[in-house]
C-alpha cells in the first residue's frame, strides 16, 4: 500500500483487515472483514435478486443484489451463510472480489494523508480495535444482524467501520461513518458553497482549486476519527441503538400480523 493506493497482494491479508474490492467499473467499493481461512463477513441488502428488490431501490443497491445472485460457490460449502432477515453474510474471498483487485483500508492515518486522499472510503483518522475484537463484533452480527441496509446511514463499509472500532454515530439524522456517503453529500455540496467564489475568482483553476478544497474538508468533517457524536457501542448492546430484531422476533411478528389479518 502507498500513499496513491492501497492496493494489495492476498499474501499480505491478515485475520482483523477491513477490505474492499471497487464494482460496477469503479463506480463505487464494497466493503467487509477479512476474519482468516479465506472468509469474509460484509454487509449488503437483505434481497438477493432483482425481482425482489423494490422499484425505489438504489443503482448500488441492485448491482449488489444481482451481483449476489449469480450463483452458488463451488469451494466453499458455507459461501453465502447468513441469517434470515439478515444482510450480514459470509463469503469466500474469491466470491467477495468477483474478479476485482484488493484493496485494504486504512486506519490512524494522519489529517494530512487523509485529505490526500481524494477518494473517500479508504481511510480514517480514527484508530482500529484489537485484532480479536473486531472478528468477534464482525462473527457475532453475522449471528444477529446490523439492522437495515441504507446507502447513506449503514451501508457496508459502516458495518466494517464498526466492526474495526466499535464506534457508533449517535445523530440519526446526518450521514453515516461511510466515507463514500461523505463524498457524495460533499462533492455536490461543495459545488454550491463554492460558487459565489466564481465572482470574486476570475480563474478557473482558482475556483477549481476552492472547490476541492471544501469537498475535502466535508469529507474530513464527517470522518469518525474527528466527529463528536460518535460513542463506543458494545456489540452485544448494538441492537438497542440499530433497532435490530433477530429474526424469531421478526418471525413472530410477522405471525402476529398475519392473525391480525386473519381476523
Amino acid at each position: 500500500m502507498g500513499l496513491l493506493t492501497n492496493k494489495m497482494e492476498r499474501e499480505e491479508l491478515k485475520a482483523g483487515d477491513h477490505i474492499y474490492t471497487y464494482r460496477a467499473v469503479f463506480a463505487y467499493s464494497h466493503h467487509g472483514i477479512f476474519v482468516g481461512g479465506s472468509k469474509v463477513v460484509h454487509f449488503r441488502p437483505e434481497h438477493n435478486n432483482l425481482n425482489s428488490s423494490s422499484s425505489s431501490s438504489s443503482p448500488m443497491e441492485s448491482f449488489t443484489s444481482a451481483s449476489a445472485s449469480e450463483g452458488i460457490c463451488p469451494t466453499f460449502p458455507d459461501c453465502g451463510f447468513r441469517q434470515p432477515n439478515s444482510g450480514v453474510v459470509l463469503s469466500c474471498l474469491d466470491c467477495f472480489l468477483k474478479n476485482g483487485s484488493l484493496y485494504c483500508f486504512e486506519y490512524g492515518v494522519s489529517p494530512s494523508v487523509f485529505l490526500t486522499k481524494v477518494r473517500g472510503g479508504t481511510c480514517t483518522t480514527a484508530q482500529s480495535d484489537p485484532t480479536d475484537s473486531v472478528i468477534h463484533r464482525a462473527m457475532y452480527l453475522l449471528q444477529n444482524g446490523f439492522g437495515n441496509y441504507d446507502i447513506f446511514k449503514n451501508n457496508c463499509e459502516d458495518f466494517a467501520l464498526y466492526c474495526k472500532t466499535g464506534l457508533l454515530i449517535m445523530d440519526k439524522l446526518g450521514v453515516g461513518r461511510s466515507g463514500q456517503a461523505s463524498s457524495i453529500v460533499g462533492a455536490p455540496l461543495a459545488a454550491i458553497l463554492s460558487s459565489p467564489f466564481k465572482l470574486l475568482i476570475p480563474s478557473p483553476i482558482g475556483v477549481a482549486t476552492v472547490t476541492a478544497g471544501m469537498y475535502c474538508m466535508s469529507r474530513y468533517a464527517t470522518d469518525i476519527g474527528v466527529r463528536r457524536d460518535v460513542v463506543k457501542v458494545s456489540v452485544e448492546d448494538l441492537a438497542l441503538n440499530l433497532d435490530v430484531k433477530s429474526s424469531v422476533e421478526q418471525g413472530e411478528e410477522e405471525e402476529d400480523s398475519d392473525t391480525e389479518f386473519v381476523r
